[in-house]
């Protein structure tokens, strides 16, 4: 790291661009639309192209504001990353000018906190800041710290800002965690594939997304294995090499147009959704009374057009095999419609129903019970309304809300959904919406 640098620098917020979709609802969607790559699988696998010099090679990334954002991070380190393509970026870590993440950083996306593990490990210290992103409830960092900490790190805290130091190399060692951590899971993973000697990881996140970290992990020459479900080994090498891999495909992006034909009354083919990854979600839907049909990484939804058809169920979401916490919002959009009252158990993050507020201005019959329950009641005949996004797929939802809803909304803060879905605007175009994205003064 080159010391004369400073590490302080006042910092003053970004002016956010205004954006706002116009939608106009009442129209069936029809058609097909293919998936994008995960955006939760992207984000780790660039941040893990930093455990080698050499080059790694990723397809299938979609192209997304916090895609942006990690690239400009990565290469604001000094590391040099390529995109010769749409859909394809090369990084190449040879070394780093400046092991330093800045506010700028976290404050647009809280995934950048993923880069402690790989860059503690590789070239043994790091100064990150403490992370942003949606805000939907307390999603604490301290698990990826105490994890560094038990692999032999020393990390303090200051200013808003983690300082961890490895003297030497990282050691191999225990990770026990609490609870269930996706993200800590990946940060002490991408650790411990460099540590020195063997590293138990439990209970490690059983999401696809660690999964395919876990193939690029191999592809680059780490030794990793899930031993069990919930149980993750590492034996630590010396160094790794650069590898090319795909990213898998987005599930959250899959269900969200699943929905979408059905909240619409439409027929839509949903092209490259990974059917195996959606279970929980696909029984949930079987159970509301959606019409599908599965054919490998194809699914077909015939959305109904009769207000009372679909049935009210309850769901709770869970990690993974559960119901993705990412995938309620536009299930609850769906339940407005169901006939019956259904109970939502949001388990993951305390703040996340806060968005069905704005559900409510659209018509829909929703009672909060407390931070984590909520009932809806229906079926509801949702209007157009002016209505404000939280959140990533709160806003997605309301995309939904509105486009099943008479008359035209305007959603603001459209910004929202750029961080994490790719083309949604041309895609529903495609799929026959009206739905138009405008700048606001």
């Amino acid at each position: 790291m080159a010391d004369a640098r400073p590490f302080h620098w006042e910092y003053e917020e970004p002016p956010v661009q205004r954006e706002a979709f116009r939608v106009e609802g009442g129209r069936p969607l029809r058609g097909e639309v293919p998936v994008s790559g995960s955006k939760n699988a992207s984000l780790k696998l660039l941040a893990a192209a930093t455990l080698t010099g050499e080059r790694c090679r990723f397809t299938n990334v979609p192209e997304i504001a916090d895609v942006h954002v990690m690239v400009e991070t990565l290469r604001d380190l000094g590391v040099v990353v390529d995109h010769p393509a749409r859909n394809t970026y090369e990084v190449a870590a040879g070394d780093v000018d400046w092991l330093f993440v800045p506010l700028e950083a976290a404050a647009k996306m809280r995934a950048s906190f993923i880069l402690l593990g790989p860059l503690l490990a590789r070239f043994g210290r790091v100064i990150i800041s403490n992370p942003g992103g949606d805000r939907i409830g307390r999603r604490p960092v301290n698990l990826h710290v105490e994890a560094m900490k038990r692999l032999g790190a020393a990390v303090s805290y200051k200013n808003g800002y983690y300082f961890a130091q490895a003297p030497g190399r990282l050691r191999g060692g225990q990770v026990d965690f609490p609870g269930v951590t996706v993200m800590g899971t990946e940060n002490a993973m991408l650790a411990a594939t460099l540590a020195d000697g063997h590293t138990t990881i439990r209970p490690a996140a059983q999401e696809p997304e660690v999964d395919d970290l876990i193939e690029f992990l191999r592809a680059m020459g780490a030794e990793i294995v899930r031993s069990a479900p919930d149980t993750i080994e590492v034996e630590g090498r010396r160094r790794l090499r650069g590898a090319d891999h795909r990213v898998i495909a987005d599930r959250i992006e899959a269900g969200t147009f699943i929905v979408a034909a059905a909240v619409t009354g439409g027929e839509v083919t949903v092209r490259q959704a990974p059917a195996a990854h959606l279970g929980a979600f696909l029984e949930a839907m079987d159970r509301v009374g959606v019409a599908l049909q599965r054919d490998g990484d194809t699914i077909r939804v015939r959305g109904s057009a009769d207000p009372g058809a679909y049935r009210a169920t309850d769901i709770e979401t869970s990690p993974y095999p559960g119901l993705a916490t990412d995938l309620q919002p536009p299930m609850a959009v769906l339940l407005s419609r169901a006939q019956g009252t259904s109970h939502i158990h949001e388990a993951i993050f305390e703040d996340r129903l806060e968005w069905l507020e704005e559900l409510s201005r659209m018509g829909a019959a929703v009672e909060m019970v407390d931070d984590h329950h909520a009932t809806l009641t229906g079926p509801c005949r949702l209007r157009a309304s002016e209505v404000v996004m939280s959140d990533l797929r709160a806003g997605a939802s309301l995309i939904l809300a509105a486009l099943a809803a008479e008359g035209e909304s305007v959603i603001h803060g459209a910004h929202q959904v750029r961080r994490g879905y790719e083309d949604i605007e041309r895609k529903f175009l495609d799929l026959g919406a009206r739905i138009a994205h405008v700048s606001e003064a």
